[in-house]
């Protein structure tokens, strides 16, 4: 899965009060940004994302799929407010969540774009996102879409050592 740096505990502090009474809390690895900016890092349900040094080949050539990945989550991030609607379950000792920004799915958004694979095992309590997951993979894969036009290697793969021939 991706890490979707954040700025959850911004928005928290963004909030009113009568906001902040509804906010969920969790605990997660934080660091600072400066004397009164703390960020932490989660990851997104049921989405797994190329890793930022994670290469793909298309067309012959390897190119830089998981920072592209990278860079499009950070680009939607930056396109609004992001709403984070926190999940029970941790991965990788990180909290994991829905990210939503101007009402589109990060996690749709990635795997539309050739970027992420649905992770569907996650999704049992939600089998509509399971759904909507499927489809925009089925249609990302069918267009070529990022990735999909080409080689490449499922993340958890890669994350086990797992290599194209082009990044050897």
């Amino acid at each position: 899965m991706t890490r979707v740096p954040t700025l959850a505990l911004l928005l928290i502090a963004a909030c009113t009060p009568s906001d902040a009474a509804e906010d969920t809390s969790f605990n997660a690895t934080a660091r600072a940004l400066d004397g009164d900016t703390v960020a932490a890092d989660f990851r997104l349900l049921g989405v797994d994302a190329f890793e930022r040094r994670q290469l793909c080949q298309k067309a012959g050539a390897c190119w830089e799929c998981g920072k592209a990945a990278q860079d499009l989550a950070a680009r939607t991030l930056h396109g609004g407010d992001a709403n984070i609607r926190l999940s029970s379950p941790s991965s990788y000792g990180r909290p994991v969540a829905v990210v939503t920004v101007n009402g589109r799915d990060l996690g749709e958004v990635m795997i539309g774009s050739g970027l992420a694979i649905p992770q569907p095992q996650f999704l049992k309590a939600d089998p509509d996102r399971a759904a909507r997951y499927a489809a925009v993979f089925a249609d990302a894969k069918r267009r070529g879409a990022g990735a999909f036009g080409g080689e490449w290697i499922e993340p958890t793969q890669w994350r086990r050592g797992r290599r194209l021939t082009c990044e050897r």
